[in-house]
């Protein structure tokens, strides 16, 4: 995998003009939920002052990802979707390999995707972790929805995404 990345920079070094694609990402277009689900626009207008009804709508969430991904913050909802998956694991050894791959993804340093959570709530998670229960990543998840909701909802509300849904 190292050989793999010095190889590339290699070749990204060598031939800057002819490479400029790889170092520039282009914005992906946004990506349309199955249009069957389309919410009725009084629905959609609910999740102005719901962060919870918008993330249990399956149009809403692809939506609200989409726009997160546009701003580079898909990260959030994607941790939150992963601990709702993991509160409803029963098998204690699926609990276990769904609590690492959750925190490799999510909360260690430098992690792929990591989240954006103060110390004290990494430690807390942490120490969860020691024996997984359904209840490991709650303050990191509660800590998630609170930054979406102050932060990433306000901006959907007024972002095209949206008003093309309450249309």
């Amino acid at each position: 995998r190292a050989k793999e990345i010095k190889t590339k920079l290699g070749t990204l070094l060598q031939k800057p003009d002819s490479t400029i694609d790889f170092i520039i990402p282009y914005p992906e277009k946004p990506e349309k939920p199955p249009k069957a689900q389309k919410p009725s626009p009084e629905e959609a207008v609910q999740w102005r002052d719901s962060l919870e009804k918008l993330l249990q709508n399956p149009y809403g969430l692809a939506s609200f990802r989409s726009f997160l991904r546009s701003e580079f913050s898909e990260e959030n909802a994607e941790f939150w979707v992963a601990c709702e998956d993991y509160k409803k694991t029963k098998s204690p050894v699926k609990m276990a390999e769904k609590a690492k791959k959750i925190y490799e993804e999510f909360i260690q340093t430098e992690a792929p995707k990591e989240v954006n959570i103060d110390h004290f709530t990494k430690a807390v998670t942490m120490k969860n972790l020691v024996e997984p229960s359904p209840t490991s990543f709650d303050m990191a998840q509660k800590r998630i929805f609170a930054l979406m909701e102050k932060d990433s909802l306000p901006r959907f509300v007024r972002s095209e995404f949206y008003h093309e849904l309450i249309k």
